[in-house]
């Protein structure tokens, strides 16, 4: 069976939940051989190989902390090279999107981004997008050289498939422009306690409805209810209610958890474009005619600020 190169997203050695969903997704085309780099590169291979890797290629160097993209982009090269995979898995975050597109340009090979969903077909993986503001669903297949395909988190299930994890030290010469733009200093971010906004299971959103930063203390009383991670229409984040890094749609973050729960949010195409292929989409509105409820599996009409406290309640008890 071809191997498919998965890319590893960790941080010092703890692997990331994209990562091992695309484990799952690598098995349906190929066996999965994963690349990890950077420090802690080989404290990720047990985790990997829980979830799939038959082998774990591993390159530790300073190049990858201290230089922006190019570094990952030659070590992922050298690993194509040596393993002449089936296709190529990245996770669709901004980095590592910058990175699979370098890559395929390299290699001369073609690249979808933004997949969620991958299975083997006749000619090659086929991929399937949600496009076009997820009006359309396509399915593609890169014609030229190995694939290279991104998928968003939360496309697939993370599922254990004990493999060999066999470690491998990956053999990487690092080229003239690694080291062309040097990282300067790193602000570490405030941690809220709560699930990456990309990555989460479950989000809580709020928009205009909310009427003021104040009153985002609702929504995050859900969110912490449901263990969620807490969204913010474009509207509620240019008013400055909520941070714009928890801006979701076209011009923010895409989101496509199990749960999102729209609070006071119209639906507006440009937020429809970020969460629409969410699995399950619930919308609490007290304007009926509002473009949300085309959209969504559950609708409440009424006011968010008597259903979202009666609603986060009801979950505590459940709880118990």
């Amino acid at each position: 069976m071809a191997e498919v190169l998965v890319y590893v997203d960790h941080v010092d050695g703890a692997v990331r939940k994209p990562t091992l969903e695309l484990l799952t997704l690598a098995r349906r085309i190929g066996e999965p051989v994963a690349v990890a780099l950077g420090n802690g590169a080989g404290d990720t291979a047990a985790v990997l190989a829980e979830h799939g890797a038959v082998k774990v290629l591993t390159h530790e160097a300073s190049e990858y902390a201290e230089y922006l993209v190019v570094p990952k982009v030659d070590a992922l090269q050298a690993a194509v090279e040596q393993v002449s995979p089936a296709a190529v898995l990245v996770p669709s975050s901004a980095e590592a999107k910058e990175v699979a597109a370098r890559l395929a340009l390299r290699i001369g090979s073609g690249i979808i981004t933004d997949a969620v969903d991958v299975e083997a077909g006749e000619e090659g993986p086929v991929a399937t997008q949600s496009v076009f503001a997820a009006s359309f669903t396509t399915k593609s297949r890169v014609v030229k050289g190995t694939p290279v395909i991104t998928v968003k988190p939360n496309s697939a299930s993370v599922e254990a498939a004990p493999a060999a994890g066999t470690v491998e030290a990956l053999s990487v010469t690092f080229s003239e422009k690694a080291t062309g733009t040097k990282v300067t200093g790193r602000t570490a971010r405030e941690s809220t306690g709560r699930p990456e906004l990309t990555e989460a299971a479950i989000v809580v959103s709020g928009g205009r409805g909310v009427n003021g930063a104040e009153n985002f203390g609702l929504i995050e009383a859900l969110a912490d209810s449901l263990g969620a991670a807490v969204g913010a229409s474009r509207a509620a984040v240019d008013a400055g209610w909520y941070p714009h890094t928890n801006q979701v749609g076209q011009t923010g973050k895409s989101v496509s958890p199990q749960l999102y729960i729209a609070n006071g949010i119209s639906g507006a195409i440009q937020h429809r474009a970020g969460m629409q292929t969410s699995k399950t989409i619930v919308a609490i509105n007290k304007d009926a005619e509002a473009p949300i409820f085309d959209l969504v599996d559950y609708g409440v009409v009424g006011d968010l600020f008597d259903v979202v406290p009666q609603l986060t309640e009801e979950i505590k008890t459940r709880k118990g």
